[in-house]
């Protein structure tokens, strides 16, 4: 993740102030275009992922206009109850709350939209039955919560604050009280909570929930909590700020109270804002523009993590503590927001310590395609989760699994990292392979849609769930596998640095001084499919079925030269059947640093890191003239192919191909000249 440039211009402010005669260096305060250069790291680490469940079609009401509405089942939350019954419950946002008992099977237990004769789910995305929560004594009292939307004749009730001016949609908070708690069908009574007026189908209540870690007699057990957007407003007004309104707030009630506006719920004297003039009591923190989803961690001090869904360019995790403002919309993330500029963020103010902003503890960024104009939407939109502290899966405790809902990605950060005030943690992608080890590019395969609509679900066990309302389908996730975790063996082969030991392309151009192999002379282009224009192959040796390389390269092309690169070469079986690995000081273009097949035509770029839309892959692998010690691990078995470089723990690139399953190894180059040295080869025998 890049560095916040807030630290970066309170260090050069420092500098300048204590080192006598350096001046500061001039500001640069004009729109950022890439507010975070780098993308999240690949991880090593697999989800693997059983289908827990699938859900029966719904459609929306009334017949949406937007095709993003039409999916399969509007599912987006999976929780359990907390009774001890093992019944785990899924709302969705089409109007049905289901129950799943132990044969996972959905059985509907309380239609929402038929209890509300103006429930509307039609517009919005995050309209309909948006959420529901169980009250930590459900088994004893019988009590949940929802959230639902209203339009039409129900725009003639009162709401329990101003509404925005305009208002078209009512967001709703009712509580349901079940006669009996250990029925499968819900029958009882309920009453209305809390009710806010919206001027657009955007930005409504988002989540409700309560602390699960707190106990009886702790402050915050009982109470609820709002997460309240923007309602689309946010955008041109300062409304998120304000603390005479609930809007772009998260708000937190006493439903067993009566103190409150309506007398309908109380509020609780710990808030922060209770004795502040003019400002709502039930605020506990604000400067939101679409705070998604909310959670606590059950260690390591009950950390509440929201996941904030951005405008411009910014996905963030905020740790939410009492009081918090966020900023939105003075700041999205790390950034300054301009409300007169739709298209490109700030750096923070030299001043901006005066504010009291909170930012956030993990960030990634929207990288739109090249020439975006700004307008419309890039497809990136988080999707909160939650720190794992289950047993099933002990390689992912500690971490904190959340989601990009469009686009399907899943991603981790360590918990332990996500400290405020500190850098963002680092963000990690993770990969998905379903029960059969089969691995998936991202959960849109799985979803069988580029728009996957990504939610995650917890148990009260702590073990994940993956929901997807592109097929209405619930996946478990239950272990984890390394990628490309294969540990070939059978023959190693190493101090092979003498020309006996090496076929070259042109051997005139190689020089094999003693300790090292040295491309002395840029290749050039030959006839045939496009390919590095010189290598040679390791001679000595077998040819390798499953291969690990490892070896130290330099590229010795001097570092004013544009483009430079070096290759590994595997698998290779002829002059126009191989694989390389191409090590480069350039990122932003389809033949530079990634991993490729040759297969009787021109090379094929295979690796997950190329994004096409923006032309850009994994971070450049080498950009000085240093050694660097790289590593490639190929699985035959499974195609699966990761490249490291130096020191880093998870790969820089990974690829899956199934095109060719053995042959031996190489080293060379594109049109540029370098060095190869310590090459230690490691693999099954052909």
């Amino acid at each position: 993740m890049s560095k916040p440039r807030w630290s970066l211009l309170v260090i050069g402010a420092l500098v300048a102030a204590l080192v006598p005669g350096v001046q500061a260096a001039a500001r640069d305060d004009g729109p950022i275009l890439d507010p975070i250069p780098h993308d999240p790291v690949t991880s090593g680490l697999g989800l693997t992922v059983t289908e827990f469940a699938r859900f029966p079609k719904s459609e929306p009401t009334p017949a949406p206009t937007d095709p993003r509405l039409m999916r399969h089942a509007r599912i987006n939350h999976l929780g359990e109850l907390p009774d001890g019954s093992g019944r785990t419950y899924v709302p969705d946002l089409n109007g049905s709350l289901y129950l799943l008992g132990a044969d996972r099977r959905p059985r509907a237990y309380l239609d929402v939209k038929a209890s509300f004769p103006d429930f509307f789910s039609g517009r919005g995305l995050g309209q309909g039955f948006g959420f529901v929560t169980f009250h930590p004594g459900f088994a004893r009292n019988g009590i949940f919560y929802t959230v639902h939307t209203e339009s039409g004749a129900a725009l003639a009730t009162p709401t329990t604050h101003p509404g925005q001016p305009g208002t078209r949609f009512h967001g709703v908070v009712t509580e349901w009280t079940a006669d009996d708690p250990a029925a499968d069908v819900f029958h009882g009574s309920r009453r209305e909570v809390l009710r806010l007026g919206f001027a657009t189908q955007i930005h409504g209540i988002q989540q409700i929930g309560f602390n699960p870690t707190a106990r009886p007699g702790d402050t915050d057990h009982g109470l609820l909590y709002v997460a309240v957007g923007d309602g689309g407003l946010g955008v041109s007004s300062t409304e998120p700020q304000e603390l005479s309104t609930p809007h772009g707030k998260i708000l937190r009630i006493d439903p067993a109270g009566d103190d409150g506006p309506t007398g309908s719920y109380g509020i609780p004297a710990a808030n922060p804002f209770t004795d502040t003039p003019g400002a709502l009591g039930e605020i506990f923190a604000y400067g939101m523009r679409d705070p998604h989803r909310f959670s606590w961690d059950p260690q390591a001090g009950n950390r509440m993590f929201l996941a904030h869904i951005g405008q411009h360019a910014i996905e963030a995790v905020y740790e939410v503590r009492s009081g918090d403002n966020l900023g939105w919309s003075e700041r999205e993330g790390t950034f300054r927001y301009d409300r007169a500029d739709r298209c490109r963020l700030y750096p923070l103010p030299a001043d901006d310590e005066q504010y009291g902003y909170v930012y956030p503890v993990a960030q990634y960024d929207h990288n739109p395609p090249a020439g975006w104009n700004c307008d419309g939407d890039v497809g990136r939109a988080i999707s909160g989760g939650f720190v794992y502290r289950g047993e099933a899966v002990p390689q992912l405790r500690g971490k904190y699994l959340f989601a990009d809902l469009v686009d399907g990605r899943v991603f981790y950060t360590e918990a332990a990292r996500m400290r405020r005030g500190a850098e963002p943690a680092t963000i990690h992608t993770l990969k998905i392979y379903d029960q059969d080890t089969q691995r998936w590019t991202s959960t849109a395969e799985l979803a069988g849609d580029s728009r996957v609509d990504l939610r995650l679900g917890r148990d009260a066990e702590g073990e994940l769930y993956l929901l997807s309302k592109a097929n209405g389908t619930v996946w478990k996730i239950t272990g984890t596998r390394p990628f490309a975790g294969c540990r070939p063996s059978g023959a190693t082969v190493g101090d092979v640095t003498a020309a006996t030991d090496w076929a070259p392309v042109t051997p005139a151009k190689w020089r094999f001084p003693g300790r090292e192999v040295v491309l002395a002379e840029a290749g050039t282009p030959r006839p045939g499919p496009r390919r590095p224009f010189e290598y040679a192959v390791l001679t000595t040796g077998p040819e390798y079925t499953s291969v690990r390389v490892d070896a130290e390269v330099r590229l010795d092309t001097p570092v004013e030269v544009s483009n430079r690169d070096v290759v590994l070469v595997f698998g290779h079986q002829s002059d126009t059947r191989f694989y390389y690995a191409h090590l480069s000081s350039d990122n932003t273009i389809y033949p530079h640093n990634g991993i490729f097949v040759v297969d009787d035509a021109d090379r094929l770029r295979i690796d997950d890191q190329w994004d096409a839309r923006r032309s850009r892959g994994a971070a450049p692998a080498v950009s000085d003239t240093q050694w660097h010690h790289a590593r490639v691990t190929h699985c035959a078995a499974t195609g699966e192919i990761a490249v490291y470089v130096d020191d880093m723990r998870h790969p820089l690139m990974t690829a899956v191909d199934r095109t060719l399953s053995a042959g031996r190894v190489g080293f060379g180059s594109f049109d540029n000249i370098g060095s190869l040295r310590e090459l230690t080869v490691t693999g099954g025998v052909a």
